[in-house]
């Protein structure tokens, strides 16, 4: 049960298309009374997926400049501008769809400290599992 939690979580926080809400919605709905421990398996499963991609983003940039590599100089600029301008409280959106794996990435890329990563990205995920759990318990 905690394991594939865990598993599912690390899947959808780096950037492989997955997603681990269902699977804790449906845990919950088995366990309601384990909400804590699955919300802690959930949140650390998907925090450790996000060091994933900030370690990624530290070491990726030696790579830059070979054809194979996912984005240009241009791009990387644009997203360092972007990351510049909003600072690293848009790790505070690493849980949201589309755009929170690629902003972990960028935050590794552009050496954001990893205690601030880590403390931003684990109020995110946690609240987000949090709102899905109070959602599963006012439905059960």
């Amino acid at each position: 049960m905690y394991l594939s939690l865990f598993i599912s979580a690390f899947l959808a926080a780096t950037l492989l298309p997955a997603q681990s809400e269902a699977l804790l919605v449906y845990q919950l709905s088995r366990q309601p009374d384990a909400v804590a421990g699955l919300v802690a398996v959930a949140t650390l499963g998907n925090v450790l997926g996000s060091v994933t991609n900030w370690c990624l983003g530290r070491f990726v940039t030696q790579f830059s400049n070979r054809p194979w590599f996912p984005a240009d100089q241009k791009q990387l600029q644009r997203a360092e501008r972007y990351y510049h301008k909003y600072g690293r409280y848009s790790l505070l959106l690493s849980w949201a769809p589309f755009i929170g794996d690629p902003i972990t990435l960028i935050a590794g890329l552009l050496r954001e400290p990893l205690w601030s990563f880590l403390i931003l990205v684990t109020v995110a995920k946690c609240g987000r599992y949090m709102a899905v759990a109070a959602l599963v318990r006012g439905f059960i």
